[in-house]
């Protein structure tokens, strides 16, 4: 099956059926481009790679809600921007993080000694203690790339209640860090990046 003799529409068919073939005739088609478009903003080969993964991997995630009728090239490419978004906004978290001094106070005698998936672990278990709408918008904006205004909308709460619930959530997690004697660049790895 080569892209020429089916359309996309009958391709996104055989994907919205959990169809490889179709999957991989569309991710031949339409990787080559994504890549191009990625490097562009990225400037980087490596994150342009990573970036065309991310995009079918979501793809054959959300397979199940792809419609023949649209157009897949546009959805595709709506998905590399939101993510290229995303990589900016935590490009400039990162840059902001480390003019802050906050460095200054890094305990790495302790950070070698916690391994990651105890740290996530703990940190989950701080996230849960959040109140429900607190931790709605900590997850919304920290674990699934969302921007204030974009929680503010969908939830229907004003920029500064959503900025608000951000800096309690972020206040309370870092505390019970630090209660752990956990170093920041933990804290910074895990909701600045």
């Amino acid at each position: 099956m080569t892209h020429s003799d089916i359309s996309d529409a009958q391709l996104v068919k055989g994907l919205i059926d959990g169809n490889l073939l179709a999957f991989n005739t569309l991710f031949k088609e339409y990787s080559v481009r994504l890549y191009r478009f990625a490097e562009g903003y990225l400037k980087s080969a490596e994150e342009a790679e990573e970036l065309v993964q991310e995009v079918f991997t979501i793809i054959w995630e959300k397979r199940k809600d792809l419609k023949e009728e649209f157009s897949f090239r546009s959805y595709l490419f709506t998905i590399a921007f939101n993510l290229i978004r995303k990589h900016f906004r935590a490009r400039r978290y990162r840059t902001e993080y480390i003019n802050s001094g906050l460095w200054e106070d890094l305990d790495l005698q302790t950070t070698d000694k916690v391994t990651y998936n105890s740290l996530l672990q703990y940190v989950s278990e701080l996230v849960e203690k959040l109140p429900d709408r607190r931790k709605e918008i900590f997850i919304k904006s920290r674990f699934e790339g969302y921007s204030v205004k974009e929680i503010s909308e969908e939830l229907k709460l004003s920029h500064k209640t959503v900025e608000n619930q951000l800096t309690n959530a972020l206040k309370f997690i870092r505390a019970g860090l630090h209660e752990e004697n956990i170093g920041l660049v933990l804290f910074f790895f895990l909701f600045i990046l």
